[in-house]
């Protein structure tokens, strides 16, 4: 029986590995990281060589804690690297508190040397804040997506899995890692490698930086009405300025009745229930991973004053918007 191994012939450039720099944040995402490096280390069994090496690193230099409550053994605290390696950031919850100011200071020092930079999950929020993404394109984690568009709106955030962008490179969380590490692997030694790495992880659909991250409406629903997924779309995408449900149906080709008897058929809820709901949840978002007033989260999410926002957030969530970011302020401290 023939192996991968023997199927498999390259060389790597100079015969020198490639070494990876996993910096492991607090309350790290442990499925991104380990997606991350499992394909490092398949690549070199399959290859029968060396082709990468990696080291992990993180503040302090001693123990980090993922997100699932697990502590690694880091190598070292922030080193002196080389021009050769690839700095992998590994965000998860709360990246904000662990973006810190040694982080930041070391990660602008690295880059000036032209190496290579991804943010793996929410980690394009350090690259951000470092600076290291100005004029670029990005994605991440879809839960992040509405606080990372309010504070850096200079940098171009997408939806993909993955993206590259010359020597940046971020994902959106989870098993993207996967996509993002075999386009680096096929691109240093060719698709034939990287198919064969996605097959020891029986990985069989891969994605590439034109895939989105979230699932298409109609699966989230778990209903396929192309009317009814089209106005879910347009309330997703309206979030500050909300469409009035007389507009929404006149752009569907609907009555208002019709779409009133729509969404009750399909989704137990009146359109305006339901687009309040998406408001709201963003504006959740909002208040748990950005320091924006209570004021402005209103108006970034369709709230003429503060009363009518506040007393809404509490009919949904039973607290107020005060109240919820004061909890969560202490849970993260």
């Amino acid at each position: 029986m023939t192996t991968t191994r023997e199927i498999i012939e390259v060389e790597s450039s100079g015969g020198k590995p490639r070494r990876f720099v996993f910096v492991l944040l607090n309350e790290f995402t442990l499925l991104s990281f380990a997606s991350a490096l499992e394909c490092l280390r398949i690549a070199n069994r399959a290859s029968g060589k060396e082709l990468y090496k990696w080291m992990l690193v993180g503040e302090g230099g001693d123990l980090i804690e993922c997100s699932a409550g697990t502590t690694f053994k880091v190598d070292s605290d922030y080193p002196e690297l080389s021009r050769d390696d690839v700095i992998v950031i590994c965000g998860g919850i709360n990246i904000q508190n662990a973006t810190t100011t040694k982080l930041l200071n070391w990660l602008r020092r690295e880059s000036r040397k032209g190496l290579q930079i991804a943010g793996l999950c929410t980690a394009a929020y350090t690259l951000a804040k470092a600076g290291l993404l100005d004029g670029k394109s990005a994605t991440i984690h879809w839960e992040n997506q509405d606080s990372f568009g309010e504070e850096f709106d200079e940098i171009e955030l997408t939806k993909s899995v993955f993206v590259i962008d010359k020597n940046r490179m971020t994902t959106a969380g989870g098993t993207s890692s996967i996509d993002l590490f075999l386009q680096l692997i096929a691109n240093d030694f060719g698709e034939e490698l990287a198919s064969a790495v996605a097959d020891q992880q029986i990985y069989s659909s891969i994605r590439t930086d034109q895939d989105t991250q979230r699932l298409s409406i109609p699966t989230r629903i778990g209903v396929r009405h192309p009317k009814l997924s089209r106005v879910i779309y347009m309330m997703e995408n309206n979030i500050e300025e909300p469409i009035s449900p007389s507009l929404l149906a006149k752009e569907v080709g609907m009555s208002t009745r019709q779409l009133e008897r729509l969404f009750r058929r399909y989704l137990n809820r009146s359109p305006k229930r339901y687009y309040m709901e998406i408001r709201l949840q963003k504006a959740r978002n909002l208040l748990m991973q950005t320091d924006m007033s209570v004021i402005n989260v209103a108006l970034a999410c369709g709230f003429a004053s503060p009363s009518h926002f506040s007393k809404c957030y509490r009919a949904h969530y039973d607290t107020t918007p005060y109240r919820e970011r004061g909890a969560h302020a202490r849970k993260t401290t």
